[in-house]
């Protein structure tokens, strides 16, 4: 199975959590290190206030779409709608109308594919 960024975190923190709560009840030996990464993804939780939020921050060492696009572990549908949006009207080779349809080629490629094989 695939997961994304998110996912795997989201995944790995209840690891975490569970592991903690066992050490808390006494059938687990406590491991520092454990705690640390646990602490260290609950500060890592994605909130917003409306305004901003972390999820919109460059990864580091990003410096081109593809950096992004792997960051994000887009598959390929979403990775060629997200570079279509990116590049939308400034492509010498292809006006806005032929990128729109491409970008609605890809979205309803991927919408497909959720409905398929699942999807949140």
């Amino acid at each position: 199975m695939h997961y994304s960024q998110y996912e795997w975190n989201n995944k790995l923190q209840k690891v975490l959590n569970n592991k903690l709560k066992e050490v808390k009840m006494g059938s687990l030996a406590y491991d520092e290190e454990t705690n640390e990464i646990a602490e260290d993804l609950r500060r890592k939780n994605i909130t917003s206030d409306g305004k901003t939020a972390d999820y919109y921050k460059l990864p580091d060492g990003a410096t081109e779409i593809q950096d992004l696009i792997s960051f994000k572990n887009m598959n390929a549908q979403v990775g060629e709608m997200f570079r279509g949006l990116y590049r939308y009207g400034q492509c010498s080779h292809s006006d806005e109308m032929r990128e729109i349809k491409k970008i609605i080629f890809y979205g309803e490629a991927e919408l497909a594919r959720l409905k398929k094989y699942g999807g949140k």
